[in-house]
């Protein structure tokens, strides 16, 4: 998923998300309580269960169906559940015990029935609960899954995420526009039962049932309201929280849901998502006592706040990467992109300029995601190797086949190589990744490369239109498997923020898609990345991300995941 930051099902990221926190400043709007709520006092702290939290700042979009970053799966997290849900199996651990979340049914009152099918098929029929409300206190039924659902993969939606649930018996026909949504494999027989049919038995299903892009939604609220997310009266959720108030550019503050089936157990009065870009203005508020939560302090304070136990060095999984524009020249040359790719000193970047316990990039997919043999055999990183030596002995070499791979495409010491920008998201990590990579192809290469900097959601829009050279970008996992880092890749992904297109390389993974065999579908992704990053360079790894984060002492209660959601409802403050 986009690290906010495309949630790589992408998931946007970026997974991601996917990317670091950025967007702008400019006049505020508050949207105020719906009329008969109770009024929310906003902007104040220190009260024992208020938290205020900043992951990001203007969210892209707090719609479910269409958010593809991390920060925005957080706060949709909070508002939403789907058919499943992330607990805390260790709460004693107050998220400072690495990543304590697992799976439990969550909508669903208990685990689904699996029923394979004649044709190959299989059907997962959940059950769902009976005493599962909305908001506005109207019961949470099967068809709102069933409307979602067919929402998402609507071409008139345009989702960045509809293949998040490409396992869905039709769901790629009815993207392609070659079927009509009504086609999904999911059904409603009853109000409480909820039928999904998959083409094969994906393995991490039941992580996508968690996934906010599949939360559900009630048509008579999102239908013909275009700005149904806006507005708290029309922003009717189904989880532990609902939004108070949203002061755009400022804060977002969420309340406990009175009608959410677990509201006793709900320990916040008031959840704060302040929305910042600024780290040294977050730092400073954290040390104010203004922030419980921050994430991604400024670069220069890394290594002291490290050092002194301040910021902890969480789980994820996902990795930050330069992405080249594929189809903009010169960049349409792998000559070009392997030349700049090999250039980059990524032990420097880690060791130098992130400073947070991140691991340079020997490849695409990051350490920890599985393998064939799931969490008991060797991760998918440890079988599919290197492509590139990040040892520092031998970062010469690698410079030196740069020069020569440039030389080859026309470029020799960067002699009449085009114009070139390298375009990131408001953020002191981000500018200082990018003048150092500005640095090292200037060196190495001879190549000139402008810096430029954008908002977030105006970086959002600019790198999903392709309006780059080469730009800043990073994945967070939406599940723990390869394909979530693989298949945003795909000619008409909604991720594939590089235009990559290469016909065996969606041959490749229209059969991973289908796929039950877990050694069969792991080789195939294997040949994947050696077409990906091996052979064609498309883009270019940096390193697999660490989560710095900060919590304050007298905050308890939290926990996360490590694929970038972090959870206040059990949360208390003093």
């Amino acid at each position: 998923m986009k690290k906010s930051r495309v949630l790589a099902l992408g998931l946007t990221a970026a997974l991601s998300v996917s990317l670091l926190a950025g967007c702008g400043t400019g006049d505020t709007q508050t949207t105020p309580a719906p009329e008969g709520s109770t009024p929310v006092e906003t902007g104040t702290t220190g009260a024992a269960n208020e938290l205020n939290v900043c992951f990001a700042s203007e969210p892209e979009t707090m719609d479910p169906s269409m958010n593809r970053t991390v920060d925005g799966n957080v706060m949709i997290t909070h508002l939403f559940e789907g058919l499943y849900k992330w607990v805390d199996s260790d709460p004693s651990g107050d998220g400072r015990n690495g990543a304590t979340a697992v799976l439990e049914p969550g909508m669903a009152a208990e685990e689904p029935t699996v029923t394979p099918n004649e044709d190959g098929t299989y059907t997962y029929t959940f059950k769902l609960r009976e005493d599962a409300k909305w908001s506005d206190g109207q019961p949470v039924t099967a068809n709102d899954f069933v409307y979602s659902w067919r929402r998402l993969v609507d071409p008139a939606t345009a989702s960045p995420y509809n293949t998040i649930i490409a396992m869905v018996k039709n769901a790629n026909e009815i993207i392609a526009g070659e079927l009509p949504k009504e086609e999904l494999g999911v059904a409603a027989p009853d109000e409480h039962t909820f039928e999904v049919t998959l083409t094969y038995n994906c393995p991490y299903f039941l992580d996508i049932c968690a996934f906010p892009n599949c939360m559900p939604l009630r048509e008579d609220i999102v239908e013909g309201n275009a700005t149904w997310t806006q507005d708290p009266s029309t922003y009717v959720t189904n989880g532990a929280f609902k939004m108070a108030s949203w002061t755009h550019d400022a804060e977002i503050v969420m309340v406990p849901n009175e009608n959410y089936y677990d509201a006793s157990s709900i320990t916040l009065e008031k959840l704060t998502f302040k929305l910042m870009d600024d780290a040294n203005a977050q730092l400073t508020a954290f040390k104010n006592g203004d922030l419980d939560y921050m994430q991604n302090p400024p670069p220069d304070e890394m290594a002291t706040l490290l050092t002194d136990g301040t910021v902890i060095p969480g789980d994820y999984l996902g990795s930050y990467y330069a992405c080249f524009n594929n189809t903009k020249e010169p960049f349409n040359d792998p000559l070009v992109r392997k030349a700049f790719s090999l250039a980059i000193d990524r032990n420097y970047i880690v060791e130098q300029v992130t400073q947070a316990g991140e691991i340079a990039a020997d490849a695409w997919v990051p350490v920890s995601v599985v393998d064939a043999e799931g969490t008991s055999g060797d991760d998918f990183r440890t079988v599919g190797g290197s492509y590139w030596s990040v040892s520092k002995d031998d970062y010469e070499a690698n410079c030196e086949e740069a020069r020569k791979l440039l030389a080859e495409a026309g470029y020799e010491n960067g002699v009449g190589f085009p114009e070139t920008t390298y375009l990131y998201n408001t953020d002191d990590k981000h500018q200082a990744v990018a003048e150092a990579l500005q640095s090292m192809w200037k060196n190495v290469l001879g190549v000139e490369v402008t810096l430029n900097n954008q908002d977030w959601n105006v970086f959002l829009e600019t790198r999903s239109k392709g309006d780059y050279s080469i730009c800043r970008n990073g994945w967070i996992a939406d599940y723990n498997d390869p394909v979530s880092f693989l298949d945003m890749f795909m000619t008409d992904n909604g991720n594939n923020d590089a235009h990559y297109s290469n016909a065996e390389y969606d041959a490749i993974m229209t059969k991973v898609l289908s796929d039950s065999d877990a050694a069969g579908r792991m080789e195939l992704m294997h040949q994947a990345e050696d077409l990906l990053v091996g052979e064609d360079q498309a883009i270019a790894p940096l390193y697999y991300y660490s989560q710095p984060y900060m919590v304050a002492d007298d905050v308890h209660g939290m926990y996360y995941t490590p694929l970038g959601n972090f959870l206040f409802f059990h949360a208390t403050k003093g």
